[in-house]
């Protein structure tokens, strides 16, 4: 309500005085929490500050975190992980979840016991968990993020999305067309379909789905949430066990097991760590259990374990070294590996090739070996197994053009030198 004021009456020039003395001071006291958390920043690892300031972020969460041990959903700390994603997207964050637990759910649903479902020798009844759970979670999540006037929507993969360019490249464009409309991305392998866990198109666990994604979605960061505070040089009930901060190739760890319900354990979550930071993603391993931790990870807080990125390759080249699983192998001469390290975008010639090995189609991923069978790249070849077969006779002479590009330039990335 708007007041009039006397300003020639002696308390309100009183109150007006008072209240300019006392500028100077909330000045002050602004500058100084200002160098305050400008401090704060400095003293944060460079990757930590980049996790901070991420535009795109994916969370992935474990059965253990959605799930309780009797199969029920764990509804207070599914409400805790929607809130703090919904806080995410607030801030201006494009956020991508992906979920385990619908396995632990239809066990559940269906009446099957843990033990005889957390058995993978049976891969149909696993499969129809999967199925049964994947209707129950998502229903839970649309209530609670419509809850909060937030849409998500449901996406099911497999490995075999990611193995053919064509629909990766649909895929990573409908996921930017989600994020683009603020509707939040949920994510899960269709397990319906893969196999088990010795199916042809099935991701190792949920961890490897998301560092893949991830690194192909160009995230920025990458939080991996389990049911332990973070990565310890031994399992963090035996004595000696240490929290690492950040994690290094070169830091011993002793690995505990796996749980039962879910594919993966802290081995599994290491390796995709890693697999997302060599493609240019910014990974934290730390608890979902702390309904706080999605706060502190994305503020740059130092929580879990933190794996710093590397420099981030181009689509193509994290399509080619994350996504894909080589069909077959080139090997080629000294000379070639030399040309092709150089740097000097030099294509991969007929004559340079010495043998081939697999049995594979005309553009499919096959690993460049060097002489000492070492694959030191991997690129798209042109030509199928057969012809190249048909091109090295034994005496060495080439049956069609040797000038013939089998691998071009721009279609295959270094692994190493």
């Amino acid at each position: 309500r708007a007041v009039a004021l006397n300003l020639q009456h002696p308390q309100t020039r009183m109150m007006i005085s008072r209240r300019i003395n006392l500028l100077p001071a909330l000045r002050s006291l602004s500058i100084r929490a200002f160098a305050t958390s400008a401090k704060k920043d400095d003293a944060l690892h460079p990757a930590r500050l980049n996790v901070k300031k991420a535009k795109r972020v994916v969370v992935k969460v474990g059965t253990a975190v959605v799930v309780n041990t009797d199969g029920s959903l764990a509804l207070s700390r599914m409400g805790g992980l929607v809130e703090q994603l919904a806080q995410l997207n607030a801030d201006g964050r494009e956020v991508l979840l992906v979920s385990s637990g619908a396995m632990g759910l239809g066990r559940q649903s269906l009446g099957l016991t843990k033990e005889h479902v957390g058995d993978t020798t049976n891969i149909i009844d696993r499969q129809a968990c999967a199925a049964a759970g994947q209707n129950v979670l998502m229903s839970m999540y649309t209530k609670m993020f419509n809850s909060l006037d937030l849409k998500c929507s449901q996406v099911l993969i497999t490995q075999g999305d990611f193995l053919s360019r064509q629909r990766y490249t649909f895929l990573t464009e409908t996921l930017d067309a989600l994020t683009s409309s603020n509707v939040i991305p949920i994510i899960n392998e269709n397990d319906v379909v893969t196999g088990g866990i010795t199916g042809q198109q099935v991701f190792s666990d949920n961890d490897s789905l998301a560092s893949i994604l991830a690194a192909g979605s160009d995230a920025d960061a990458l939080a991996l949430l389990t049911d332990v505070e973070a990565v310890y040089t031994k399992p963090p009930d035996e004595p000696g066990s240490e929290r690492i901060k950040v994690f290094t190739p070169e830091v011993g760890i002793e690995i505990g097991s796996k749980s039962s319900m879910g594919r993966g354990g802290m081995a599994a979550k290491i390796a995709a760590a890693r697999v997302a930071a060599s493609g240019g993603v910014n990974v934290v391993v730390a608890s979902g259990f702390d309904l706080g931790n999605i706060h502190k990870v994305f503020n740059g807080e130092d929580v879990g374990t933190l794996f710093p990125a590397a420099e981030r390759p181009n689509k193509r080249q994290r399509w080619l070294t994350l996504a894909t699983g080589s069909e077959g192998a080139l090997t080629v001469t000294q000379e070639a590996k030399d040309l092709i390290a150089s740097g000097l975008d030099a294509p991969l010639l007929m004559a340079q090739v010495t043998a081939v090995s697999g049995d594979f189609d005309e553009r499919a991923v096959v690993s460049i070996v060097d002489p000492a069978g070492t694959e030191f790249a991997r690129g798209i070849c042109t030509k199928c197994s057969t012809e190249i077969e048909d091109a090295i006779p034994s005496c060495g002479s080439l049956t069609f053009n040797s000038s013939h590009t089998l691998v071009a330039n721009n279609d295959y990335v270094l692994i190493s030198t």
